[in-house]
């Protein structure tokens, strides 16, 4: 009798280490797709925050008028930040790059004095960049306006399908995750299922039937949440290590509200699916137990 008794808490405790293996898993998974919908703002403002546009000066305009352009521009509510690019650095740069200074044979400096505007992200798109180039190019110490229009489009467009894509594969994956879970918990219950049937009998409530497998089902969903979150952290980390700057897109916000959401998914996940089995069986008569 000894020995059955051990054998059967071996077999239970197997099937609550397999349930809570398999629940984060599942969990990682979930969290990995929250972290990419999350992080897909922040990597759009990102993208959108580099595109520049390149404002060029006239030759006439002098060191002092190109920054005070530049302050004018910067209280601008598109602007984020503004480079002043002047002409001898243009001509180094431009040297550097071809190898020769075009200034020996031409005999003066070609290259124009620019700002590089970077715009905030709420004004990198078609609409906004038509008025702003538009009212940059009044000014009287504004030669000409130029940006990659094509590549702002290509930006938004590809943007806009990685959010579509991130938020239907989000919703699957809620939908599969569920799916697994509740097999698991299922199995771990259909085991007890005479004794919820022997309970049921002697006059015990539903509600009294239900509350140890729910404490049970919660019990294991937090602890495949916390080593879910261990998991996340430490992949955050071993990518932070690889790249430093990763903490541009990726803020603590993010971080915590994906933890959360670990959290809340192995609590909430796990103790309705083990609601759910315990009432079917909870439903069902002794003929109909071993049947199944």
């Amino acid at each position: 009798m000894a020995k059955k008794r051990k054998r059967t808490r071996s077999r239970r405790g197997l099937q609550v280490v397999t349930l809570c293996i398999s629940t984060t898993m599942v969990l990682i998974l979930l969290g990995l797709v929250v972290f990419s919908v999350l992080t897909a703002h922040n990597l759009s403002a990102h993208m959108r925050e580099h595109l520049t546009v390149t404002v060029m000066l006239k030759d006439s305009v002098s060191v002092n008028q190109a920054h005070r352009l530049c302050r004018e521009l910067y209280h601008r509510p598109y602007s984020r930040n503004i480079d002043y690019i002047s002409k001898e650095q243009a001509q180094q740069e431009q040297t550097k790059e071809l190898g020769s200074d075009p200034s020996e044979f031409l005999g003066f400096n070609p290259f124009l004095a620019t700002l590089e505007v970077q715009l905030k992200s709420d004004y990198a798109n078609r609409d906004s960049l038509k008025w702003i180039v538009k009212e940059i190019r009044k000014d009287q110490r504004v030669s000409d306006v130029a940006y990659m229009e094509d590549l702002v489009d290509r930006v938004n467009l590809n943007l806009s399908r990685l959010s579509l894509i991130l938020l239907v594969l989000a919703v699957l994956l809620t939908c599969v995750s569920f799916a697994l879970i509740s097999n698991s918990v299922r199995l771990s219950i259909y085991a007890r299922r005479f004794l919820i049937h022997t309970m049921k009998l002697v006059g015990a409530s539903w509600s009294f039937i239900r509350r140890p497998f729910l404490n049970r089902a919660v019990g294991i969903g937090i602890v495949a949440a916390i080593l879910a979150i261990g998991v996340l952290g430490a992949g955050f980390y071993a990518l932070y290590l690889a790249e430093p700057s990763i903490l541009e897109i990726i803020t603590w916000k993010e971080l915590a509200i994906t933890g959360g959401s670990v959290l809340l998914f192995g609590i909430v996940i796990t103790a309705l699916c083990a609601w759910l089995a315990v009432n079917k069986f909870l439903r069902m008569t002794a003929g109909e137990l071993y049947k199944i």
